[in-house]
């Protein structure tokens, strides 16, 4: 069997894009098509054959300036006003402050917290999955299927910090409610889409919810929730109906509670191996 989301996570060609450092430090790449907009900055960026390098002194600054540009030519899309942190990708530093959108312009590290909220069995086994479906205005993969709860994190706040504030708003839920939630794998997303290069580390957490909870949008990016059967919720997942990260972890979340088959978790756990920070 085969898994979309599984072979479109690694999905990156590398000969199409250039290194691109911080502080000497490889933090991301550049698409070979746009190093000809990046030469407008001299100042800002150097570009040698070993990759495009930010030597400005501020970085914040220099970094916004060619971000106006670049979306004003169409290079930088789904602009979300949202300030990302530039981020060292091996240790997390962070190296300076950006346009969220700006992260898949540069391939730089960006990092997501998912929640996978479920109804137990009476023997304790997760018996059905909360599913949400994204809006179909979100700027990317509207009407899409997606985890309970899922977003980026943002700069100053930590994955589950994240978590916590995108649990009230997506699905109602209180932070209170989030304590007993549980920590699953980091998952690294590192793909080539249409905005540029998603270098993404997943986060996830499992809740148990009580059978009769529903889930309460109040920031208008979800169209509304299913309550699937877990076998129901890993078909979608197994599909091409659900985000490439929501799947790797709806696929992660069953192969971490013995929800497949032996064989067939032989083979998910083999292929989400290669995706396992």
């Amino acid at each position: 069997m085969s898994w979309p989301a599984v072979a479109a996570a690694q999905a990156a060609d590398a000969t199409a894009r250039v290194p691109f450092f911080v502080a000497a430090r490889c933090v991301g790449s550049v698409s070979r098509a746009h190093l000809g907009a990046l030469r407008a900055w001299p100042a800002h960026v150097t570009i040698a054959d070993a990759g495009v390098a930010l030597v400005a002194e501020d970085r914040d600054a220099a970094l916004a300036e060619m971000h106006k540009a670049l979306r004003a030519q169409g290079l930088i899309r789904a602009w979300r006003d949202e300030s990302f942190p530039l981020l060292d990708r091996d240790t997390r530093e962070p190296l300076a402050l950006m346009e969220r959108a700006a992260a898949r312009f540069w391939g730089t590290l960006t990092l997501g917290a998912h929640l996978n909220g479920f109804v137990a069995g009476a023997d304790g086994r997760p018996q059905r999955l909360w599913i949400a479906q994204r809006s179909f205005t979100k700027p990317t993969d509207p009407g899409l299927f997606d985890n309970l709860v899922g977003g980026g994190v943002p700069a100053g706040q930590s994955p589950f910090e994240a978590l916590v504030r995108e649990a009230m708003e997506e699905a109602g839920l209180a932070p209170a409610a989030l304590q007993p939630a549980r920590p699953g794998r980091v998952l690294r997303l590192h793909r080539d889409i249409a905005e540029g290069r998603q270098l993404e580390d997943l986060h996830a957490w499992d809740l148990a919810l009580p059978p009769d909870w529903a889930p309460h949008n109040h920031d208008g990016e979800v169209a509304g929730f299913r309550l699937l059967p877990v076998a129901d919720a890993l078909a979608l997942a197994a599909g091409d109906t659900m985000t490439v990260d929501a799947a790797l972890v709806t696929l992660d979340f069953g192969l971490r509670h013995g929800l497949f088959a032996p064989a067939e978790a032989a083979a998910i756990g083999a292929a989400l191996f290669a995706c396992a920070v």
